[in-house]
């Protein structure tokens, strides 16, 4: 193992706590979740476990402060594609929003995982403020978006909330699970052919214009 030396400065522990979790999200892009541990963390850093204990408590801690990159990526994203006083139809909207979210398909992973996994083995601390940013990045998006279409606070986070979950499950259908796979080959099934951006487009378009006639 390479000599470990731990971080002292404020700098120091945020450029070790990145090292950290750029080690997890190399590992997720190609591992099963359940297959990650601090061990195999610590050993793509060439650290030993012992040295990951300084900065987390489980993995939990890791993906949950890699959730909270991931997604304010993504809100960045649609902050900038949707800036104040622009005016694109909800078709429009709806082809960007889709196109952001097919960019931002690993949020989408992390986020799966999100409820019944990262959040259940963290520090309440930690979870407090994931709590704390989520809710005051997320009211601020649907301000925005909201006011681009004629659209409250509140039911711009219920179209928001839906577009997220049902693009979490979409994605998951599309990426495919390998053993999912060697079952349906088992038993001689072909699911249908889903397209994630056309699925998105239609899925995002229909939640604007139910809403926003609803407001007319």
């Amino acid at each position: 193992m390479a000599e470990f030396k731990r971080a002292r400065s404020e700098e120091q522990k945020e450029q070790r706590m990145q090292q950290i979790k750029d080690a997890a999200d190399s590992l997720f892009s190609h591992t099963p979740y359940h297959s990650i541990t601090l061990t195999t963390i610590a050993d793509e850093l060439s650290l030993t476990r012992a040295n990951l204990y300084l900065y987390v408590s489980t993995k939990e801690e890791i993906f949950l402060e890699l959730c909270a990159d991931k997604r304010d990526d993504y809100y960045d994203a649609l902050l900038a594609a949707f800036p104040e006083g622009s005016n694109y139809s909800p078709a429009v909207m709806a082809e960007i929003w889709a196109e952001i979210l097919f960019a931002h398909r690993d949020y989408l992973r992390y986020s799966g995982l999100l409820p019944e996994i990262i959040e259940t083995n963290v520090s309440v601390p930690r979870l407090g403020a994931f709590k704390r940013r989520y809710y005051e990045n997320t009211y601020a998006l649907c301000d925005r978006l909201g006011g681009l279409t004629s659209l409250s606070r509140d039911e711009m986070y219920e179209v928001f909330l839906n577009i997220h979950y049902h693009a979490i499950g979409i994605d998951s259908i599309c990426s495919g699970n390998p053993l999912v796979r060697e079952a349906m080959e088992r038993e001689h099934l072909t699911a249908p052919a889903v397209d994630f951006r056309a699925n998105l487009k239609r899925f995002i378009l229909m939640n604007l214009r139910a809403y926003m006639q609803h407001e007319d």
